[in-house]
């Protein structure tokens, strides 16, 4: 059970994940070590599930974000498609769905060729039978904060 302490701990975070200690002490009123030993349970307890850097994609050349949905004609090649989602780097995001198909995967490339030769790659694996693919124009809103 998480108490108001540790959802201060996980908003400040959240905020900034590369917070210092000594700031997240003073910002919720504890001791350094105090706040070491909450993060420690929290990553333990898998609430904290890691530390990240985002980074600018259009800084590496990656200007298209993509979403694309896939349509099996079996779950029987549920294993395959994730042993093969999990190889391809560009892809960012795999979900399994409900509705219309059975996997909603999110792909960052650099551009209309390198995404066309993604989708060519993920039509032709194993039980695919179609893709619905919706390339993004703009971001308004990108996060990875809940609210707590």
């Amino acid at each position: 059970m998480l108490d108001d302490i540790d959802i201060k701990i996980l908003n400040v975070l959240q905020k900034a994940g590369r917070t210092k200690r000594n700031k997240i002490a003073e910002e919720v009123g504890l001791s350094i070590p105090s706040v070491s030993e909450r993060l420690n349970k929290l990553e333990e307890k898998g609430i904290i599930d890691g530390y990240y850097t985002k980074l600018n994609k259009k800084a590496f050349g990656y200007d298209i974000i993509a979403y694309i949905v896939v349509i099996m004609d079996s779950s029987k090649h549920y294993n395959n498609l994730i042993s093969k989602v999990e190889k391809i780097p560009e892809i960012v995001e795999c979900h399994s769905i409900l509705g219309e198909g059975s996997h909603m995967l999110k792909a960052t490339v650099k551009n209309t060729e390198a995404l066309e030769k993604l989708l060519s790659e993920i039509q032709s694996w194993s039980g695919v039978t179609a893709t619905k693919t919706t390339f993004v124009l703009s971001t308004i809103k990108e996060t990875t904060e809940i609210g707590i």
